[in-house]
């Protein structure tokens, strides 16, 4: 097992190897605006697990996935230049889903916001419904005890 800082390391410099040659350009003309969200290298820095997010419909998203699957070779070979490790990770695309998840919070918020709009409307016009004041109060015992 490696050190964690080593392999934290390792992925920042996959990341940044990666980023720079899709930022070039690959020859695949179905490859979108693609961005490397983050790199997570395994313990014992044989695995590269690589998240990106695309720019576009779904068919470009399918396009671009295809498009990577394709340049893996090319990719590792690449960072297999640029690394000083002895074994060159192999490496994995998986699409990242913070997009979906940012609409789906977007989502939540607003539909909380408008749940807090018509609690405050409806606490606006309520009234109590029994006594202003439901709580037991000690008697008031009269002066005046008839003899």
């Amino acid at each position: 097992m490696a050190d964690p800082q080593r392999a934290r390391k390792l992925a920042d410099r996959i990341k940044e190897i990666v980023a720079r040659r899709l930022d070039k350009g690959l020859r695949d003309p179905r490859l979108g605006f693609v961005t490397i969200t983050d790199v997570r290298v395994t313990g014992d820095l044989q695995h590269a697990s690589i998240f990106y997010t695309v720019y576009g419909t779904d068919e470009e998203r399918r396009d671009s996935a295809l498009a990577l699957k394709a340049a893996t070779g090319m990719l590792r070979s690449e960072v297999g230049r640029n690394i000083t490790a002895r074994l060159t990770p192999t490496l994995e695309f998986i699409a990242d889903a913070i997009p979906e998840n940012a609409q789906h919070i977007e989502e939540l918020l607003r539909e909380a916001r408008e749940r807090d709009q018509a609690t405050t409307a409806m606490a606006a016009t309520a009234a109590f419904a029994g006594d202003a004041d439901p709580y037991v109060k000690p008697r008031e015992v009269d002066e005046e005890v008839e003899d």
